[in-house]
């Protein structure tokens, strides 16, 4: 490598002239998984949201989007059904983050069902399923 060759840091250099490493999004994903694991315990009374654990959140890097992930506890029919009242819900809940985490521009959120939980049980009854027919 040649001395003056062009690198590109894994940081960025601030308009102030000093280093800062861009953690915005990070901070902003888990200050909106926290906002909207509460509002989803306590303040949405949608009587079809069911049992909903929020698992993730991605912010792109620009802010403007958040995709929040879901977990749902029960069948198919009642994901469907608790799917849908979350996205019903998106504007309030929008609303809500905008108030409380107090910024300029509050990103747009899509709710995406996480079946990765379902999947990892699945794996986990098919091991057992093997080892029981290995005895």
């Amino acid at each position: 490598m040649q001395l003056g060759a062009a690198v590109k840091p894994a940081f960025k250099e601030s308009k102030w002239g000093g280093i800062s490493m861009s953690h915005r999004p990070e901070k902003l994903a888990e200050s909106i998984k926290k906002e909207v694991s509460e509002m989803l315990r306590a303040e949405l009374k949608d009587p079809r949201v069911g049992f909903a654990t929020v698992t993730g959140v991605e912010v792109s890097g620009d802010l403007k989007y958040a995709k929040i992930y879901v977990s749902v506890l029960g069948a198919e029919k009642e994901r469907e059904l608790t799917m849908a009242a979350l996205k019903k819900a998106q504007g309030f809940i929008r609303t809500e983050l905008g108030r409380r985490i107090r910024m300029r521009h509050v990103p747009e959120v899509t709710f995406k069902l996480d079946e990765s939980l379902d999947h990892g049980a699945r794996v986990i009854q098919l091991l057992n399923e093997v080892r029981v027919k290995d005895d």
